[in-house]
């Protein structure tokens, strides 16, 4: 039988991996991996945050978190900044939105997000255990970056 899973420690601890990692802005967390990957890790109590993603136009990734080193959650996330567009102040703006997320729904920035111009809007369905969206940023209402995710609970059984 599967042990009763603590959803919410396991969102706090998501949206406190998150606020500590890419969303925190802080280049010198990221590690670059020997197959051109970037990778990010944290931990807290029994525990670990994960985030390897491989970056670029376009990038994709995944986090995972383990508890007590056993696989317990985990998303994937595909994105990518329109071509003409200054990506650097896309992805700035990006970890400002996620760094606005809340711990009722931690896996990337909270609905809407905004700051002059700007404009971050998040679109997802489902829970903890099993979600899926799809972000956006907006300059001036164009849309000038995407990017599609997906997750939940791994391991259960």
């Amino acid at each position: 039988m599967t042990p009763e899973i603590d959803e919410e420690n396991l969102r706090a601890f998501i949206f406190e991996s998150s606020r500590a990692t890419y969303a925190s802005g802080d280049k010198s967390l990221r590690k670059k991996q020997i197959d051109g990957s970037i990778s990010i890790q944290f931990e807290s109590g029994s525990y670990k945050y994960h985030d390897n993603y491989f970056g670029g136009e376009p990038y994709g990734g995944r986090e995972v978190v383990f508890c007590e080193n056993k696989p317990l959650w985990m998303m994937v996330y595909y994105g990518f900044v329109y071509p003409e567009v200054e990506k650097e102040l896309v992805y700035v703006f990006l970890a400002e939105a996620l760094s606005s997320s809340s711990v009722e729904v931690p896996y990337r920035g909270p609905y809407l997000y905004e700051r002059g111009e700007w404009r971050y809007e998040n679109k997802m369905i489902g829970d903890v255990k099993k979600f899926s969206g799809e972000e956006k940023i907006f300059e001036n209402d164009i849309c000038i970056y995407e990017a599609d995710y997906m997750g939940g609970l791994v391991d259960q059984n």
